[in-house]
């Protein structure tokens, strides 16, 4: 196809009637503004909507970023509270004398008579580890309850998982208990 030229183009519409001039230039005039809304106009706005969205993320980021420093000695303060409980050492065989001396102290400061106490080994659950010792004592019982909440509250991060609690004979309010306290350890 022989692409026509201007001398052309302006000879053919010299042969046009008035009335299909009219139409000839409204039709340039609509073709000339979609191909001016196709090219240009729909690309800068396009290109506005995509700069204005990521304006909204960024804007949330930032408020969420000025929300946690204004939250950081908070943070801090927390974080501070419970670093005894990360440990940055790993838990070995060496430690656990020290470990079985604190439940034995606890024991003696509530009153609690120990029969044994045996370390049972290293369990590891999720991001912790958890040192097993199982132990059997007698005592009343207002102190094991007072031994059982030493336990849970020390410094040590300790948890008593399984406990069995029998009076030692039919007339005595000395009770036999036997208890699994765990070690906890925080990687």
């Amino acid at each position: 196809m022989k692409i026509p030229k201007l001398p052309d183009i302006a000879k053919a519409l010299a042969r046009l009637s008035k009335k299909e001039k009219l139409f000839f230039y409204i039709a340039a005039f609509v073709i000339s503004l979609t191909l001016l809304d196709r090219l240009i106009i729909s690309t800068i706005y396009f290109r506005m909507e995509a700069i204005n969205k990521e304006t909204k993320e960024k804007e949330a980021s930032i408020k969420n970023t000025l929300h946690l420093l204004s939250q950081k000695n908070r943070i801090l303060s927390e974080s501070a509270k419970y670093a005894p409980f990360l440990s940055k050492v790993d838990f070995n065989e060496e430690q656990v004398p020290s470990l079985l001396k604190e439940i034995e102290t606890l024991a003696n400061n509530s009153s609690i008579y120990l029969i044994d106490i045996k370390p049972q080994g290293l369990k590891e659950v999720g991001t912790s580890k958890r040192y097993l010792v199982t132990l059997n004592c007698e005592a009343q019982m207002e102190q094991l309850i007072e031994f059982m909440y030493n336990i849970e509250n020390s410094n040590s991060l300790f948890l008593i998982g399984k406990y069995q609690i029998t009076p030692k004979s039919r007339e005595s309010s000395v009770a036999s208990c036997s208890m699994s306290i765990y070690k906890i350890i925080m990687q």
